[in-house]
């Protein structure tokens, strides 16, 4: 393969190339090892309090910014022709389906992302996962297995904490020119999201989660010796995650709007 790739492909691509195959082996690898006892619950646990916990006061704030932020734009526009009361159901549609789920996954992207990949790196580098593999411990269940899960079940939780208070900040900047009353404000936009808003837009964020904890463990397992490979395990776990938020959000929208 290597051979083929060194005759037909530029070294840039041929580095890209690999970097897809390794992390379809390692992808390969996690659903075999997912399945196989015995099950590391504790360690999961752990992952989910440093994923969600920790995570709250960053995703609470850029929900609040995001819903704030997109009523004072939208406020200045609607109001001269009257559609104030249009807010609730633009700030609503516009949070579930695109602004939330994209912003807070790439918050995550770096928070998370970065965390894994930089801590997974240290510990190859200083090795770690080689002495556990001599102790008789699989390390790739323990340390990457309950990672890749945490994310994949924290994450969408993590999204949907964001999109609630994005849209009571939303409410707190519609206040401040109308007087429309908070259960009004709720009522119209339940009143508006249908299963065919919430459903793809929950749906989508589990692939960020495993997205994002897949490559950050991939590149933190695999990261090369010396020190200098924890921050750019780092580096490329923030950058590729993100990316792939992003394409995951575009196969999305294109399969949302082929199937309803």
């Amino acid at each position: 393969m290597f051979n083929f790739l060194n005759t037909y492909f530029p070294k840039g691509i041929q580095n890209a190339l690999i970097q897809i195959w390794g992390l379809a082996e390692f992808t390969e690898r996690y659903f075999k090892e997912i399945f196989k006892p015995p099950y590391e619950i504790k360690e999961l646990i752990r992952q989910f309090f440093q994923i969600g916990n920790k995570s709250l006061g960053l995703v609470g704030v850029t929900g609040f910014i995001i819903g704030f932020v997109l009523a004072l734009q939208a406020i200045p526009t609607l109001q001269p022709f009257g559609a104030t009361a249009l807010i609730p159901a633009m700030i609503s549609i516009s949070i579930i389906r695109e602004i939330g789920p994209v912003i807070t996954g790439l918050i995550c992207a770096g928070k998370i992302g970065s965390g894994i990949g930089a801590e997974l790196g240290s510990m190859k580098v200083t090795e770690q996962i080689d002495a556990m593999e001599v102790s008789a411990c699989n390390p790739f269940k323990f340390l990457v297995v309950t990672r890749i899960t945490a994310t994949t079940l924290m994450i969408p939780l993590l999204i949907i904490y964001a999109d609630t208070i994005a849209l009571i900040g939303g409410y707190i900047a519609l206040s401040i020119v109308s007087d429309m009353s908070i259960s009004l404000y709720f009522s119209q936009i339940f009143d508006t999201l249908t299963f065919e808003d919430i459903i793809p837009a929950t749906v989508k964020t589990f692939f960020f989660g495993f997205t994002i904890g897949l490559v950050g463990s991939y590149k933190g397992y695999t990261a090369d010796r010396g020190t200098e490979s924890v921050g750019i395990a780092a580096n490329t776990s923030v950058v590729v995650s993100s990316l792939m938020v992003i394409i995951w959000d575009m196969l999305a929208v294109q399969l949302t709007n082929i199937l309803f």
